[in-house]
């Protein structure tokens, strides 16, 4: 909503600055989004007469002109304006001015002739102005008067950001008693005499859709000229509400619509057939525009009709073959309401809108009507002249206002100060609202253009709104509060985290909602969980995996040039079975390219699967994660685990599948896991104990074993055979050649062996030893080699 600040304070005037005002509305809901000045700074142009026109005896463009600046004597001035002509009354820059841009005007000679100032053009003084030539002012502007006064440049264009539930406010008059209610000043609105008729002229008018159009009021004006020009203070108003001045007629209604906040519209009564209805469209019917678009309407649309056809959409815009030209002599001025409902979301699915949609579609003053076709009427008699018939009037079903309480006890509760009944009921009485007290509570009874209060805390908030947000003291809260323990067994989320970014991950967000594609890829999930009413066609289903999201991720980083990815998820999946719904939270990670950044002291290497196998382990940590091969359908067949905890299969790892490598055009496959958080967050309460003030001894055993037997399964039985003074044992070498049977293989293993209390000798080792070479023989068939 743009306005012109001298506008508004033709109807209130506070004692406020500009910007006092601004901050006062933005402070009280009504967002001034800017403000900007009506023209650029200018100084030293007045109104000047042309008395004389003489062709330049020198040029063949210029000419020679003397003109009346109001001082007694007629000033020589060289204009090279094509529409300069005796009579015309235009702004005048005499020698000392100083026009935008810093342009100094001083007395010159122009091909030999003096001239003593500079005839302008609106372009030149930053005013709008489709002329061509110099800004032709009327005929009755005061010779010598300052530009800048007669034209009210010295105003402000406020531009409004108004929530939709403050469609009052979408007008001067709804923002003025706004300002009144906010400053006390006093509000002067128009005064809206009725208009007796002066003819019998009258259309009949009906309402078939009395669900979507309240009221309909119509007039016939006989007699008009339609040609007449706009005014000048209107059309300077409209202009300056981002309005473009068409026709007096038109003009008008968007004048009315700007300052009561109703609109109306203007039909030709020569092209309507009998009178007027308001009923829903036939399926088909076409009507063309006023913005020149041809509309096929569906039977949800309601239309403004005669008994033949279409005129209007309503609510919405007119057609444009019953629209008012200038050649029209009798009009049919319209005034109505429409129900909100009834509007709403119309103009989206036409792909236009208007003015007159964008208010009805808020919420209009549904008692408004009469003294808007008032004010019209009035308008058009004083510019265009004409002849009045009388308001003909139907009435539908109209809203019911009904009767909202405030509790004294409930504002101060709510709002953290406390006011006193009298103080609220000055409040409520500044914003039009009629009240009355019973004890502590108010009755409230909302008027018919706050269609936004409708409960107890709606009251509140104009309270707060005209009493001050910013009156309200800023205190901190106060309660007894107390630190809640935090439980040893549970990992805190935020170490989970930082543990991942302390290994160069780097946290994602994904949405929830994915493509069906996704489900199918990388869980081979063919009935995922459906969104009834998704926000996109391409994520229409729950995920059940955080692999798609992080993949996404990763072609989106490559797609803009990123050499190196780490990135890692925290969050739901969702799942189905026959009758309930499964929502285990996750935490996934991906790793693609290097597995350094680029530095001179490490050679480049890709990242590969042990790299992110150990990143699970020390994530895991100090649970021990041990891996079991599987198949998954996002991964390698062959490059990818289970990964288990304590024998619970927790998760999953692996290379990403080389067919989803080449779909989604990765140069090559990344490595991801996918973890269940609760396993993550799981760890033993800590122990205490000593550290061993005794060396501890090692022992390297070398055994052969078959192919087939996983390192994982000689751990266990080694977990599963150590004695108490087994502290660690390690894999740290494999060998396949001379020396090893085919289909056999070699582990080295490191053994370390310490006790807490006394030095071990080969009488506690060996026994030690022996005890864990008997398990994996007996168990596995391993050899000592």
């Amino acid at each position: 909503m743009q306005f012109s600040e001298q506008w508004l304070r033709s109807w209130v005037n506070p004692s406020l600055s500009t910007d006092e005002l601004s901050y006062l509305l933005t402070m009280a809901g009504l967002e001034v989004e800017e403000v900007n000045a009506a023209a650029p700074a200018f100084s030293g142009v007045v109104v000047a007469e042309v008395k004389e026109v003489a062709k330049h005896e020198n040029a063949d463009r210029l000419r020679v002109t003397k003109v009346d600046v109001g001082t007694g004597e007629l000033v020589q001035i060289v204009c090279g304006a094509p529409n300069v002509a005796v009579g015309l009354k235009v702004p005048c820059a005499l020698p000392g001015a100083a026009l935008p841009g810093d342009f100094k005007i001083k007395p010159t000679k122009m091909r030999g002739v003096e001239s003593n100032g500079m005839l302008c053009s609106g372009k030149e003084l930053g005013v709008p102005d489709e002329v061509d030539g110099l800004l032709v002012l009327p005929a009755d502007a005061p010779a010598g008067q300052s530009i800048r006064d007669y034209l009210g440049l010295d105003d402000q264009l406020f531009t409004l950001k108004i929530t939709p539930n403050r469609a009052d406010c979408l007008s001067i008059r709804g923002i003025a008693r706004e300002v009144a209610a906010l400053t006390g000043a006093e509000l002067a609105p128009v005064a809206i005499p009725a208009v007796a008729p002066v003819i019998d002229n009258a259309l009949s008018v009906s309402i078939d859709a009395k669900s979507g159009c309240g009221r309909y009021l119509g007039r016939v004006l006989k007699g008009v000229n339609a040609a007449a020009a706009t005014p000048e203070w209107m059309r300077r108003r409209l202009e300056r509400a981002g309005l473009r001045s068409i026709s007096a007629v038109v003009d008008i209604t968007n004048y009315v619509l700007l300052e009561q906040g109703q609109p109306m519209h203007a039909f030709d009564l020569a092209k309507l057939d009998g009178g007027i209805v308001v009923r829903m469209a036939k399926d088909g019917e076409e009507l063309l525009c006023l913005n020149e678009k041809t509309v096929k309407l569906k039977s949800d649309y309601m239309v403004i009709a005669d008994q033949t056809k279409a005129l209007a959409i309503a609510g919405i815009m007119g057609g444009e073959h019953s629209g008012v030209t200038v050649a029209s002599t009798d009009i049919f001025l319209e005034s109505a309401f429409f129900a909100p409902e009834a509007i709403a979301g119309k103009a989206r699915e036409l792909g236009f809108g208007s003015d007159s949609s964008f208010r009805y579609e808020r919420g209009v003053d549904f008692q408004l009507q009469r003294e808007a076709m008032e004010r019209a009427t009035r308008l058009v008699l004083d510019i265009c002249g004409g002849q009045p018939g009388p308001v003909v009037e139907a009435v539908a079903e109209l809203p019911r206002r009904g009767e909202v309480k405030l509790r004294v006890s409930r504002c101060a509760k709510l709002l953290g100060v406390t006011l006193s009944g009298e103080q609220i009921g000055e409040i409520l009485g500044r914003l039009g609202l009629t009240h009355r007290l019973d004890g502590e509570v108010f009755i409230v009874e909302a008027p018919s253009f706050r269609f936004d209060i409708a409960i107890e805390e709606d009251l509140i908030e104009e309270v707060a709104r005209v009493y001050g947000y910013d009156a309200i003291p800023a205190d901190a809260p106060r309660s007894g509060m107390r630190m809640l323990a935090q439980r040893e067994e549970l990992r805190p989320r935020d170490q989970i985290r930082h543990l991942l970014a302390a290994r160069d991950y780097q946290e994602i967000v994904s949405y929830a909602f994915v493509d069906e594609a996704w489900e199918r890829d990388f869980a081979a999930n063919e009935q995922p969980v459906r969104l009834i009413n998704p926000i996109a066609s391409q994520m229409s289903v729950m995920r059940s995996t955080l692999i798609g999201g992080l993949v996404d991720v990763l072609v989106g980083n490559i797609n803009r040039k990123q050499p190196r990815v780490r990135v890692f998820e925290v969050a739901r999946v969702f799942k189905k079975s026959a009758d309930w719904f499964d929502q285990p939270e996750k935490v996934a990670g991906l790793a693609w390219g290097p597995r350094l950044s680029e530095q001179w002291g490490a050679k480049a290497e890709r990242v590969d699967f042990f790299d992110v196998k150990a990143d699970v382990e020390a994530l895991l940590h100090p649970q021990q994660a041990s891996f079991r091969k599987t198949e998954h359908p996002a991964f390698h067949p062959g490059r990818c685990a289970e990964v288990l905890v304590n024998g619970l299969a927790v998760g999953v790892i692996g290379e990403l599948h080389p067919k989803w490598a080449q779909q989604y055009d990765l140069s090559n496959a990344p490595v991801l896991f996918e973890l269940d958080l609760a396993a993550v967050e799981a760890r033993q309460p800590i122990k205490a104990q000593p550290v061993s003030k005794f060396q501890a001894v090692r022992r390297d055993l070398a055994l052969v074993v078959d192919e087939t037997v996983e390192t994982d399964q000689l751990l266990a039985c080694f977990a599963k055979h150590g004695a108490a003074i087994v502290s660690e044992v390690a894999l740290f070498d494999v060998y396949r050649g001379k020396g090893v049977e085919e289909g056999k293989k070699s582990l080295a293993f490191r053994v370390m062996l310490q006790d807490n209390s006394r030095t071990l000798t080969d009488e506690d080792v060996e026994p030690a030893l022996k005890a864990l070479l008997d398990g994996v023989a007996a168990e596995l068939g391993a050899q000592l080699r």
